[in-house]
């Protein structure tokens, strides 16, 4: 494991990750971090050494030209930055980039690594899957956790799933393994409108981080993009009679299997997140 020279001293901090690529369904999850640093005017802390843990032809770099006619290019890694939030009066560690295509095993005791000398006493990781639900409903956000002790204290189910996992699924059994607080939110895009960016699964990935830090976190553009999503898609369904067909069956089955969005629990967590922000 790299040791790093001259890290801050952070306050009480909770490091939160997502990772471009197999975990990331439309971007929803890397769109969350992207999110939390410009609200929080996160500052980067450092770069993994991408050499180590990306392959360049699975993840290829990106040429872009400036403003100013120069050519440059952006290459794959993995970036970690750090905030400071008055409201909850502790520090976060952001972390994003693309999912490592190698060296899985010494890309967690980094990370791991890394969380353990800044001292951070809880790991969330975020996902975003493509998931059979339809478009017109709030996005159901899965959370979990092996912590008995987060299970009970923030309402949390342990997760049961058996099957491929990509990073932030391994980064949270290695938590698990090594006694590290975590806890797991998934996001479920409808996959008929999989394409990034899906700025409704993002929004319900940080109301979901609201509810379990207890803090307001400010939305920016988040409410207007997902409308417009929302909208969007509506129009596509409008014009293509399969697709409202689709929509149409998911909605019935949804209605029929699960309890009403709109219950006495959401409305009042909604309002909770609306005093919030109020006050702050």
């Amino acid at each position: 494991m790299i040791e790093y020279d001259d890290l801050p001293v952070l306050d009480n901090p909770i490091l939160l990750c997502a990772f471009e690529g197999w975990n990331d369904a439309a971007e929803s999850a890397s769109g969350v971090i992207n999110h939390l640093r410009e609200i929080w005017n996160a500052e980067l802390l450092l770069e993994l050494d991408p050499e180590e843990y990306y392959d360049y032809q699975v993840n290829r770099p990106q040429m872009y030209v400036s403003d100013a006619g120069d050519r440059g290019i952006i290459w794959p890694g993995t970036k970690v930055f750090t905030a400071r939030v008055p409201e909850i009066k502790r520090d976060v560690i952001l972390v994003v980039g693309n999912e490592p295509s190698m060296k899985w095993p010494s890309f967690i005791r980094e990370i791991l690594g890394l969380a353990a000398e800044l001292d951070a006493n809880l790991i969330l990781t975020l996902g975003a899957l493509l998931s059979d639900n339809p478009h017109t409903r709030p996005v159901p956000v899965f959370a979990s956790s092996s912590d008995p002790q987060l299970m009970s204290d923030l309402d949390l189910q342990k997760s049961n799933y058996e099957g491929p996992t990509g990073i932030v699924g391994v980064i949270a059994a290695a938590c698990d393994q090594f006694g590290i607080p975590n806890v797991s939110l998934w996001a479920s895009v409808p996959h008929y409108v999989g394409q990034s960016p899906c700025p409704k699964a993002t929004l319900a990935l940080v109301a979901k981080i609201e509810d379990l830090l207890d803090l307001p976190i400010p939305l920016g553009e988040l409410t207007e993009d997902a409308r417009a999503w929302e909208a969007g898609v509506n129009e596509l369904a409008q014009e293509d009679e399969e697709i409202a067909d689709y929509v149409a069956q998911l909605e019935e089955e949804q209605d029929t299997t699960e309890l009403p969005e709109a219950s006495g629990d959401a409305i009042a967590k909604e309002f909770e997140r609306y005093l919030r922000r109020r006050e702050s």
